[in-house]
Parts: C-alpha cells; structure tokens; sequence
C-alpha cells in the first residue's frame, strides 16, 4: 500500500473484474456502499470515440460518516462520495482510494468535519490494505 497526497493506493495482480469485486466487498466492510460505477473506457469511446485503458471510478459512500459530515457542514455534500478507481496498469491492476483528508482540506477549519475525514481515511486505508 502507498499513500500519496491524493490517494491510497495498491497495486494487484489479479483480474479487472476481480479487483472490481474484491474492492467492492471490501468497502462493504468498512460500511460504504458503491452509489455509483462509472466505466470511463465505454463512456469515452461513446462520447469522444478515443480508447481508453479499462478504468472505474467506484462512488463510494459511508452512510455513518456522510450525515456526521453533512450535519457539520452541508457544504461537504460538494465533495462526495469517496471516489476509489481501479485501473489497468500494464498487467497489473492498480486500485486507489482519494485521501478524505485531502479532498477535505478546504473545510479544514471546521473540527467535526476533520474528524470525519481522519475516520474515512483510516477505514479506506483498511480497505486498500485488505486487498493486498
């Protein structure tokens, strides 16, 4: 696992599909659903007709976590859900999780909703390291 200032990141050597589903069951343990899937190869072949390498982006959400920063500052609603991608990387899969603490530097000010990101931080590093 590698965390850099954006994200928290592990490297797979294991199916697309696979790293999918296995990142999916992992933020079902620490209590985040996945509200959306975008495919960003399909979406830019259909709207741009570029090729692209095989890429998710995963929205993720923790339900706890959201309302406790919500009720703190209903402007962090601009910053969610959790992204996490999961990416082709030559023959290795690459799946990378945002740093909450990071996306939410802009409200740092505010102590409730730090701590809210310093909890979402620690549960998708679990998440990332799970998957190892």
């Amino acid at each position: 696992m590698m965390t850099t200032d954006i994200g928290i990141r592990v490297t797979l050597k294991t199916s697309f599909e696979q790293a999918i589903q296995k990142t999916t069951d992992a933020l079902k343990t620490e209590g985040f659903g996945v509200l959306t899937q975008i495919d960003v190869k399909t979406t830019l072949k259909e709207k741009i007709n570029v090729d692209f390498r095989r890429y998710v982006i995963l929205g993720a959400c923790s339900p706890a976590l959201a309302h406790r920063a919500l009720s703190a500052n209903p402007d962090v609603g601009l910053l969610l859900p959790c992204n996490v991608t999961v990416q082709e990387a030559g023959n290795e899969i690459t799946v990378t999780a945002v740093n909450p603490l990071q996306m939410l530097s802009v409200l740092q000010e505010d102590p409730a909703v730090k701590a809210v990101a310093v909890e979402a931080k620690a549960k998708l590093e679990r998440v990332i390291s799970s998957l190892k």
